[in-house]
């Protein structure tokens, strides 16, 4: 155990000290420290010794980068570009799956996939990372509405691949007939259904937070609210059973987990826009008090006390906020020191053609889909319009990561193909990370001056 910590701490030491003094994103960091580890260091591994503990490790950290992300996330946020997020993370995925149906078989010839077998692998590598592109975007100045698209899509997309990976792609492996009435039927379910679970345990976690001004409890408590909706809702047939449902449904964990975070943050993004207000007219009363030729010393205490409780507590949401973010951070350490144990060089070479094919054609797809989303911003007033800035942006946007692995530790063991959809999502998601990445950087670092201006004409609309 001992040297599990110091491997982890080591790594994403390294990891933030390149992030730091050479701007190299920690998740790129992170993965060529995780393999300089894995093959020179310590070879045995730390985390996949045995795969069915590794699943559960997985699903264990999946929430805590979910909350992280959600906590970037705001209602008003959400109200101004939800229209704009749903054809980004619902309508886009089901399109790029739908166009993989038809298209698997120019990269997938001699495999002969079955539909289900071409959902659940298009799902696993649609499925999109928000830490690297949050940890990207923090290094550099963006257009609000921009990062809200990019770090949005990245979030909500991750939800709708799940959906479509287990409630078609699985259940269709299994056997299950897909008709259009069932898919629709099972999307709208487990969308409302988990969104209306979220809300009601992101309103039970604000009750429980509203009991204390401990930034520790605080932190527990949002971790409690989040994990809780993860694993209600991918349990909720036992809750339904307990009330004589006799139901095998269950939600969307990561959806659930997500509204129910939005919903806390919602409420702590109020409280800390009313201190700021209270701070502001404190400190203006402070100053009318300290212009009087007799000045009310019990008044002028009475403001300082006031002012410094209302920082205090606005420091001790930001710094709940952070330390959230760190353990995020760490979770995500794990996973890439995981995947690099898990990854077989051999097998990557032997699939390479595999590999190649699919991350191009992904590529492809998302740039379609993304070029399709611009053309309809630009024909309606209702949606933020995209530039080919952004079109570039939002395209080398869908960086894959944890939750890719995720679902690959959910397909059957018995499944024919696990070999190489193994190989296929790990190498996707490695290249993703470097390729992505590079590209990313590139653009945004070419168009610095272009996004300033964007930056000061969105400043000035909104005043």
């Amino acid at each position: 155990m001992v040297l599990i910590l110091l491997s982890i701490a080591s790594i994403l030491y390294f990891a933030l000290q390149l992030e730091d003094k050479f701007k190299i994103p920690s998740p790129l960091g992170l993965i060529a420290l995780s393999f300089f580890f894995h093959y020179f260091l310590h070879a045995s591994p730390l985390f996949t010794s045995n795969p069915a503990d590794f699943a559960v490790l997985v699903l264990f950290l999946l929430p805590v980068l979910l909350i992280s992300d959600s906590l970037e996330l705001t209602v008003q946020d959400l109200k101004e570009n939800g229209l704009s997020l749903f054809y980004l993370s619902v309508v886009a995925v089901a399109l790029s799956v739908l166009t993989a149906i038809f298209t698997a078989d120019l990269i997938f010839a001699d495999y002969h996939l079955s539909s289900a077998a071409v959902i659940i692998l298009f799902a696993m590598v649609l499925a999109t990372d928000p830490v690297s592109v949050v940890s990207i975007f923090s290094k550099f100045t963006l257009p609000h509405r921009l990062k809200i698209l990019a770090e949005g899509e990245s979030l909500f997309n991750d939800a709708t691949a799940l959906i479509i990976f287990v409630f078609i792609g699985l259940y269709a492996l299994d056997g299950g007939a897909i008709t259009f009435g069932y898919v629709s039927e099972t999307s709208v379910i487990v969308i409302l259904g988990s969104a209306v679970l979220g809300i009601f345990i992101g309103y039970l976690g604000l009750l429980v937070l509203k009991t204390t001004e401990n930034r520790t409890a605080e932190i527990m408590v949002i971790l409690c609210t989040g994990y809780g909706a993860f694993e209600i809702a991918e349990h909720f047939y036992t809750l339904l059973n307990l009330f004589g449902g006799h139901s095998h449904m269950h939600l969307s964990g990561i959806l659930s987990c997500i509204i129910a975070t939005i919903t806390v943050q919602h409420m702590m993004v109020t409280a800390l826009d009313k201190e700021a207000l209270r701070l502001d007219a404190d400190e203006e009363a402070l100053q009318q008090e300290a212009l009087n030729n007799k000045p009310s010393r019990k008044l002028i205490t009475s403001l300082l006390t006031r002012i410094k409780t209302t920082v205090e507590e606005r420091d001790r949401h930001i710094r709940t906020k952070e330390d959230i973010q760190l353990l995020a951070i760490i979770a995500n350490t794990i996973l890439f020191v995981a995947m690099a144990e898990i990854v077989d060089l051999k097998l990557l070479w032997q699939y390479k053609t595999e590999i190649l094919g699919m991350f191009v054609a992904t590529t492809i797809i998302r740039a379609l889909m993304m070029g399709k989303f611009a053309i309809i911003t630009n024909q309606t007033t209702k949606m933020t319009n995209v530039n080919f800035r952004w079109w570039g942006i939002l395209t080398f946007a869908g960086i894959k990561g944890g939750l890719s692995i995720v679902m690959l530790m959910m397909i059957p063991p018995s499944f024919e193909h696990l070999q190489m959809f193994q190989a296929v999502v790990i190498g996707v998601i490695l290249l993703s990370t470097f390729i992505y990445s590079a590209i990313l950087i590139t653009i945004i670092t070419k168009n610095k001056h272009a996004f300033s201006l964007e930056m000061e004409a969105e400043q000035h609309n909104n005043n």
